[in-house]
């Protein structure tokens, strides 16, 4: 089935989680009930190999084994964008098998290297894109301090569609708009809680963790802000900001563990998470998590 990837993209990017076993080797058939209630919601384009499926937490096997068993438990219901990245031989890897089993596009993630050029990550994106045939690709941009001259050349790259805004700096947002072509797809990449401001700047779309437990929340948000109504919105993203919260807590150690104690509450485990992150939460983090679900009805 053909998916028109601008209105996909301009929609809720889904970040999957990666589910482990309770020997921690991943266990992808745990996403089947999960992928089947965010597509029935209507989640536009899911995300595997994101953050919140630990990416740099898993192997570069591992990671090739998530997009082809993710792919095809969507099995077309939907576009699917595949993270990528790490090492340049690991990234083109990635890609090349992204390709091979059917994502939509690329979601490449930012050089985490410490010694990284604006013109060496052009360099990058050329070799990753080259690799996996020239799917389209979406930069996921954690560090707005390369400027915003280094982002309108990235950008530049050919078959770079767009960009997920990752940094709490809506000013630099909309500076980095402006400055690029007008055909970019500009998304929110701070979730919910920051959707608003960066509509507000030109962004359309964003990207859910919560999406994995409340698919229809993050779908009404989207509704709200598409619609124009910032209040509404506003209203939609008070009622599950203490999952946010949680997620935020110990320099954001707890993120994906909060999304999977979520999990685990609502008959979903998909087992814990690994090291560095935080595991389990702490009993406060747990008590605040179980009752966000129970007011708002998911347990």
């Amino acid at each position: 089935m053909a998916h028109d990837l601008d209105t996909a993209l301009k929609g809720i990017s889904g970040i999957l989680v990666t589910p482990y076993d309770e020997n921690g080797d991943i266990a992808p058939a745990r996403l089947k009930p999960i992928i089947d209630h965010v597509l029935g919601a209507g989640v536009h384009i899911p995300v595997v190999n994101g953050n919140t499926g630990e990416f740099y937490a898993l192997t570069t096997d591992e990671a090739c084994a998530m997009v082809t068993e993710v792919t095809g438990m969507v099995d077309g219901r939907a576009p699917v964008l595949a993270g990528v990245g790490r090492g340049i031989r690991d990234a083109c890897r990635l890609a090349k098998t992204s390709a091979d089993a059917g994502a939509a596009a690329l979601m490449i993630h930012q050089p985490p290297d410490p010694f990284v050029s604006p013109r060496g990550t052009v360099d990058y994106i050329k070799a990753v894109s080259d690799a996996s045939g020239g799917l389209p690709i979406m930069l996921y941009l954690r560090n707005d301090a390369i400027g915003t001259k280094a982002i309108a050349d990235l950008c530049a790259v050919p078959g770079v569609k767009g960009v997920k805004w990752a940094t709490p700096n809506p000013l630099k947002l909309a500076e980095a708009i402006a400055a690029c072509d007008p055909s970019i797809v500009w998304v929110g990449g701070l979730a919910e809680v920051w959707a608003p401001a960066f509509y507000a700047v030109g962004t359309r779309g964003f990207t859910s963790g919560l999406i994995n437990l409340w698919p229809e929340r993050s779908m009404a948000i989207h509704a709200a802000l598409e619609g124009g109504d910032y209040g509404k919105a506003r209203e939609l993203i008070a009622a599950m900001r203490a999952f946010e919260e949680v997620r935020a807590e110990e320099l954001n150690g707890t993120n994906v563990t909060g999304v999977k104690a979520a999990l685990k509450a609502i008959g979903k485990d998909c087992g814990a998470t690994r090291p560095p992150s935080a595991w389990p939460l702490t009993a406060a983090q747990q008590g605040k998590m179980e009752g966000f679900l129970r007011a708002n009805g998911l347990i």
